[in-house]
């Protein structure tokens, strides 16, 4: 996570948070002088989250359930990192641009957009991203207005620690 650059202080929004494979060690490493907004639609991931921000002690976690909308909640530029892990490919090209869009809106001006744009095929994607590859993607982004795109490639785990916070 801190490879994604999340720092301390950091107000991070985890999109499409899951269970919260991200958010837990963004909320470690934002301390608690920073924030994590941690949001999914599904209400049994939101629950399981709860729980494991309450057994860590972690109140730094603001734990939301969406409604299943693409706009985020946020004020405009209020956000310092926004995270789209495990997300994009289960979203049409129309809802990604929204989506891209939103995030533009909630960043900070210096803010930052941490992406993992595409897990595995089984984890069915829409067709239209299936066919989608790395460089796609970057432009999906660069013609979303942002004004920069780095493919960051690691090996090993995706958290680059056995605590998530490498």
């Amino acid at each position: 996570m801190r490879k994604a650059g999340i720092r301390k202080n950091h107000i991070v929004l985890d999109f499409g948070c899951g269970v919260g494979h991200y958010t837990i060690p963004a909320a470690r490493i934002v301390a608690s002088t920073g924030f994590v907004y941690a949001v999914d639609k599904e209400q049994q991931a939101v629950s399981k989250l709860r729980q494991k921000a309450q057994a860590n002690n972690l109140k730094n976690i603001k734990v939301m359930k969406a409604s299943g909308q693409i706009e985020l909640d946020f004020e405009s530029e209020s956000i310092d990192v926004v995270l789209f892990y495990d997300v994009l490919h289960y979203l049409g090209k129309n809802d990604r641009k929204k989506l891209y869009q939103e995030a533009s809106r909630v960043l900070k001006q210096d803010g930052l957009l941490s992406v993992y744009p595409k897990h595995t095929l089984e984890d069915n994607p829409t067709q239209q991203f299936k066919e989608l590859n790395l460089n796609d993607v970057k432009r999906e982004f660069e013609d979303s207005d942002f004004v920069s795109v780095h493919a960051v490639l690691a090996k090993g785990t995706a958290a680059g620690s056995n605590d998530g916070t490498g």
